[in-house]
């Protein structure tokens, strides 16, 4: 693990106070007028002792920590890192990266626990590389249908193209122990709470270890920022061990089976939405604009957001929807799903952090003597590389089941699940933030997985509420509705399927 400040304000704990001084003053406070005698620095330590007891956190939000992260677990990006909406990050993508065997976290095993955990990992490492073989023929043979036209000449191009495929599909079968790189931008208020929160389900140890070390970085840079800062609180306290001192540590067959049940064979299902969505749109877009009933009928003040021909913010590849005031009419529709996909798509789909969902405390979901994993399409359109992928989670829960009949701890056997690994999940939001990742990820350049929920998402919500979802479609739709060319932005990424020619109904892919 590697911890490294690369960016930061310059005098974040100064600048907290000047901020809450200024609420106060006639003129702007700097952070050097709190600094610059003793009395001042007596008013600032005071200043900053009572707004912090009194919950006035917004003046440790101004200050930001820039992070370079390496060698931490994608498990742990995903339990901790990325499970809340006030970071930014830019990461390492597996889909476009090959995984080297030596990338992988390994936990304080000893001895015979030890080798078994390194064999495991072994014997996932060894599928991927087989796997990228097995689907690469079917890769190959899917882009000749998509790209028919294109000349032996050419043929280097395509290489790396089918190879990334390749990759994304065969990664299922990494574990989620595997090593990820990335810049991490925080304020200073969500590192305290970090702090306050780090020892928590699933990976306490690997949370605390990197959670201290961003104080201490800030610590070394900043020596007053931290001077306050909480204990953590024991994993003992939070609310969901307390919730589950009397279960067993690991998931129920029972309340997997129906949750799957629950799911009618979508990957994604709505379960709950606000009534009269289509209605209180139009009379938000009206109250916008200052119109009556007479003026503008529902179907016009619909029309008029949803439509990228009339809305052109809705071409725009830069998201405006949030800032300028038609579109915000979008917030007030609200949906809810149920939702089941793999742990590698769910750290993507998690990304979209303005619809947030309720993610598990992953040993609650996790049956040792059951294989339990999603099957990409890639793989099941290759039959060789099917039977292979089920023996290998055949192969890997045996493995697991092993090392905790031998005493490993259930927190180091869960750094072996496969990216397969299903997240069963609530997710929730509003059509403004719906609607920019549905856009997005109806693309066939998407995660697969997300697209799959995605159109399934669409589709349930066009059924009930057809004005709105008229219009819910990739870039490409939107682009060409509104008259901008070439529809697809993508270049030379273009996925070779005219979608803006297709009805939502007709989407299918393999790759």
């Amino acid at each position: 693990m590697s911890v490294v400040l690369v960016n930061a304000f310059t005098q974040p704990f100064n600048n907290a106070i000047a901020t809450a001084r200024t609420c106060y003053s006639s003129k702007v406070i700097t952070a050097e007028d709190v600094d610059k005698d003793e009395k001042s620095r007596l008013l600032r330590d005071s200043i900053a002792k009572s707004t912090y007891e009194a919950g006035h956190h917004t003046t440790l939000q101004h200050a930001t920590f820039q992070f370079v992260l390496e060698k931490v677990s994608r498990q742990f990006l995903w339990s901790f890192l990325h499970s809340h909406p006030f970071y930014n990050s830019e990461q390492v993508s597996q889909r476009y990266v090959a995984v080297k065997p030596d990338q992988v976290l390994t936990p304080p095993l000893e001895g015979k626990l030890r080798e078994q955990y390194a064999e495991a990992v072994s014997f996932l490492m060894q599928a991927y590389e087989r796997l990228v073989e097995e689907v690469s023929p079917t890769v190959t043979s899917e882009y000749g249908k998509l790209f028919r036209n294109r000349r032996p000449e050419k043929e280097k191009k395509w290489t790396l193209v089918i190879r990334r495929k390749a990759q994304e599909a065969a990664r299922y079968v990494l574990p989620v122990a595997v090593h990820a790189h990335l810049y991490h931008t925080i304020s200073g208020i969500t590192l305290h709470r970090y702090h306050r929160l780090c020892g928590q389900f699933d990976v306490p140890e690997e949370t605390r270890a990197v959670v201290n070390a961003m104080v201490e970085a800030v610590n070394a840079f900043d020596p007053l920022f931290f001077r306050t800062i909480e204990d953590e609180m024991p994993i003992e306290e939070t609310l969901e061990y307390r919730m589950l001192q009397d279960q067993a540590p690991t998931g129920s067959r029972a309340f997997l089976d129906e949750f799957d049940a629950s799911l009618d064979g979508k990957v994604s299902k709505l379960t709950d939405w606000k009534a009269n969505a289509e209605a209180v749109l139009a009379d938000s877009v009206r109250g916008v604009l200052g119109l009556t009933r007479a003026q503008m009928t529902d179907d016009d003040a619909i029309d008029a957001v949803m439509n990228p021909a009339r809305n052109p913010y809705l071409s725009e590849s830069l998201n405006l929807n949030t800032m300028a005031k038609l579109p915000r009419v979008m917030s007030h529709p609200h949906f809810s799903f149920k939702k089941r996909i793999s742990h590698t798509a769910d750290s993507q789909d998690q990304r979209h952090r303005m619809v947030p969902g309720s993610r598990p405390v992953l040993a609650r979901h996790f049956l040792p003597d059951r294989p339990d994993y999603i099957v990409p399409s890639l793989i099941a359109a290759c039959p060789q590389a099917l039977a292979d992928y089920h023996g290998v989670m055949k192969g890997l829960w045996e493995r697991m089941a092993r090392m905790l009949e031998g005493g490993a701890s259930l927190e180091h056997i869960l750094y072996l699940l496969p990216n397969a690994f299903p997240i069963r999940f609530e997710e929730s939001g509003d059509l403004l933030h719906h609607h920019h990742k549905w856009v997005h990820r109806l693309c066939y350049t998407a995660q697969e997985e997300i697209w799959q929920a995605c159109r399934d998402e669409v589709m349930q919500v066009k059924a009930r509420f057809p004005r709105l979802a008229r219009h819910l479609l990739p870039p490409c739709n939107l682009r060409k509705d509104a008259g901008v060319t070439p529809y697809c932005p993508e270049g030379d990424r273009y996925c070779g399927v005219p979608v803006w020619k297709l009805p939502i109904e007709k989407y299918e892919r393999v790759i």
